[in-house]
């Protein structure tokens, strides 16, 4: 498989403060990645790093095989932040529209949703199983529905790789676990890598291949199954959490 997101080496600062330091991985095409840590550990630092959204202080980042100081196919990346921040779900705009904006970053000037953009839109609706929310507001929504259309605002200008920041926050148990299962069916069925901050570093086990764990550096980067076996992480998380992890992705 080939490496799509690739860092070398890089550190990142907040003033004097050292937020990230010297960290390397490389991120294969059709990973599902668990990007897990303690608070404090960098987590979010280390995804807007990757989205050019935070300077680095040392390394360098490749996605898909170029420098992210020259990348411009940033359509090829769909970001849900923990805060959706942008778009307030109070905005008037029915589940329809919001999904069609997608298409607004792909466009040139004038940036207009035609009839076509709104068919995709109701195809990509029928997909994620929210054809009957079309015409609702995204206010009326409950919160795993309002979590499926914005999925469907990033899915529909067609991204290779999908970043979340704790998608499943403010879900309850059952809408967690649907939603989990639709990631799972995107990333193996429509091959699109997915990178996804978490805090619940066993429950990522039973959808992700790969666990990145930091706590500011690397601590461990690779699949589930060999962090297991492995004794440097055993030794490192205790054998208790260890099994814990290894549990839920058995």
């Amino acid at each position: 498989m080939s490496v799509i997101i690739e860092a070398k080496n890089i550190s990142v600062n907040y003033g004097s403060s050292e937020v990230l330091k010297n960290i390397s991985f490389g991120i294969e095409k059709g990973d599902f990645v668990g990007l897990a840590g303690s608070n404090g550990a960098g987590k979010t630092t280390l995804v807007k790093a990757l989205l050019g959204l935070l300077p680095l202080t040392t390394g360098e980042i490749e996605l898909f095989g170029e420098n992210e100081e020259r990348f411009n196919d940033w359509q090829k990346i769909g970001y849900l932040p923990q805060k959706f921040s942008t778009i307030n779900a109070l905005f008037p705009a029915t589940v329809e529209e919001v999904i069609a904006l997608g298409l607004l970053s792909t466009k040139k000037f004038p940036k207009r949703i035609t009839a076509t953009d709104r068919k995709k839109a109701r195809a990509l609706m029928a997909e994620l199983g929210i054809t009957e929310q079309a015409k609702k507001m995204l206010s009326e929504l409950s919160g795993g529905q309002q979590q499926k259309v914005l999925l469907g605002r990033a899915l529909i200008s067609e991204p290779e790789v999908l970043i979340f920041d704790e998608p499943s926050t403010a879900l309850d148990p059952n809408s967690r676990d649907a939603f989990f299962k639709l990631l799972q069916t995107l990333n193996q069925e429509k091959g699109i890598t997915i990178i996804l901050i978490t805090h619940d570093t066993g429950y990522i086990g039973k959808y992700a291949n790969k666990l990145l764990y930091i706590d500011r550096e690397l601590i461990y980067f690779g699949k589930f199954s060999e962090f297991c076996a492995d004794h440097k992480m055993k030794s490192y998380f205790g054998e208790h959490e260890q099994h814990i992890i290894c549990h839920q992705h058995n």
